[in-house]
């Protein structure tokens, strides 16, 4: 493994519900002898990628990663034009609604609206979602070059409950109906008691670019309700894509319609 990934590797070991390391605890996770974690940590933290904490000497993400998060941010406003969506449907369902971004081939979460409720969805920011398992894989799949497709199906698909779907060819079934009726659903794919939704937010080329989804617990959601969120979704991540592409969209759609 090169230099830059060895440090890249340090930073994908934080996450929201471990924000914080010892120089001992990252050594021990990356793998790395203490002497090489340092040295890592220290070229990290000169610009500004991490940070340590003067009493705790914690390590934690640093604000020079929220910079370039901005700079990209500004230049491809992804969030922010998904922002007032996502909260709609937050308050127009009172449930869970996350927003996930295409990255190498996986889907990552960058941003999640949690009601205000004891039973709940919960979804972290920075998680990354299976694709075959998940409302938001699905509708992914749903909208991706074949080369993609074919290397997702191709990956040994973990069953993370027992109505997790494993076999290619029914995952491609489920790939179809959430082609023609655009938005998918997965009952229970990856955790057990949740029902979601999801739709693809697509790029100028007609490839998805993220999802939008909503999570909701089984035990209060009728097929009834999960079709009306279903269309009201595919609706947001429609309009979502065409704010992002503008122009550039609306001829693509008139194209594939004439």
């Amino acid at each position: 493994m090169s230099t830059v990934g060895k440090a890249i590797s340090l930073l994908e070991l934080f996450s929201v519900d471990e924000p914080e390391f010892g120089l001992t605890e990252i050594a021990r996770r990356s793998g790395f002898d203490k002497a090489t974690t340092r040295r890592l940590l220290v070229s990290l933290a000169q610009s500004g990628f991490v940070e340590q904490d003067m009493e705790s000497r914690f390590y934690r993400l640093g604000a020079g990663l929220t910079r370039l998060a901005r700079i990209r941010e500004a230049r491809f406003p992804f969030l922010q034009t998904a922002l007032p969506f996502i909260r709609e449907l937050a308050a127009a369902t009172v449930e869970t609604v996350h927003l996930s971004e295409a990255s190498n081939g996986a889907l990552l979460t960058v941003h999640v609206e949690h009601p205000a409720r004891a039973n709940r969805v919960n979804v972290n920011v920075g998680e990354y979602l299976p694709l075959h398992s998940t409302a938001s894989g699905i509708a992914y799949l749903a909208h991706v070059r074949e080369s993609v497709l074919k290397a997702a199906l191709a990956e040994p698909l973990t069953a993370f409950t027992r109505h997790t779907v494993t076999d290619p060819e029914a995952i491609e079934q489920s790939i179809g109906v959430a082609r023609r009726q655009g938005f998918s659903l997965s009952d229970q794919g990856y955790e057990e008691g949740v029902l979601s939704v999801a739709a693809a937010i697509l790029g100028t080329d007609g490839y998805a670019i993220g999802t939008l989804a909503i999570a909701a617990p089984l035990v209060r959601t009728s097929k009834a309700m999960a079709a009306q969120r279903g269309k009201a979704v595919a609706a947001a991540a429609r309009e979502i894509s065409e704010r992002l592409n503008g122009e550039a969209f609306n001829a693509l759609k008139s194209r594939a319609s004439a």
